[in-house]
């Protein structure tokens, strides 16, 4: 069973104001993603007035981007460690799979967030927010052209390899709305459609690749 921890946000400090009003803003932002959270609903949900929300945060966006900063930073070094570890290959990308859809799905926001940043400010972003270590890919990618080679994987390019799994992991998390209405799903259908996707996805990738 893999034990890799799921990042749950930081603690500034302990029974503070400020860890009150994150937590509030982490569960709103899970439940209602920035559009639908309201100050208010966090003042009130971290039990101080507006005032003092206000004080700490001029506004609902920077809340927002302090929330999900604190989740990558904290997720960051994990999924380093993950794609850069000699761990074997299908162990690899078995536990990428694993951490990476509990990540989305205790964080939904945080993909929304990145995709958002990236397109609106994408020389902010890579300064002020992805921390500085990036993702070395490379052990990862010459595994899988090992494993190529001994004919234990079909030929892929590992660009794209790595590409395909994130996507299938995020994917669905990003476009909830959308799979709601074209599959048809009520919200208990599409929690119970979302919580088979680590089986899935770890199914179809390895249908895929292997011989």
């Amino acid at each position: 069973m893999d034990n890799t921890p799921v990042p749950t946000p930081p603690t500034p400090a302990a029974d503070s104001a400020e860890q009150r009003i994150f937590d509030a803003a982490h569960e709103v932002f899970v439940q209602k993603g920035l559009d639908g959270a309201k100050m208010q609903e966090i003042a009130d949900r971290a039990g101080i007035n507006k005032a003092l929300l206000h004080y700490y945060y001029r506004s609902k966006e920077k809340l927002y981007e302090m929330v999900a900063k604190a989740v990558i930073n904290r997720a960051f070094p994990i999924i380093r460690q993950l794609i850069e570890s000699d761990d074997p290959l299908e162990q690899k990308i078995t536990r990428f799979i694993d951490f990476y859809i509990d990540l989305v799905s205790r964080n939904p926001f945080v993909p929304l967030f990145v995709i958002t940043e990236l397109n609106k400010h994408p020389d902010r972003f890579f300064e002020t927010i992805l921390p500085k270590e990036l993702l070395k890919p490379s052990i990862f990618f010459a595994q899988v052209e090992a494993e190529i080679a001994k004919g234990t994987l079909r030929p892929i390019q590992p660009q794209h390899l790595l590409v395909n799994i994130v996507s299938l992991c995020i994917f669905p998390f990003v476009a909830r709305p959308m799979l709601r209405i074209v599959l048809g799903l009520q919200p208990p259908e599409l929690a119970q459609f979302l919580s088979e996707r680590k089986a899935e996805v770890k199914k179809f990738v390895f249908q895929a690749i292997k011989p």
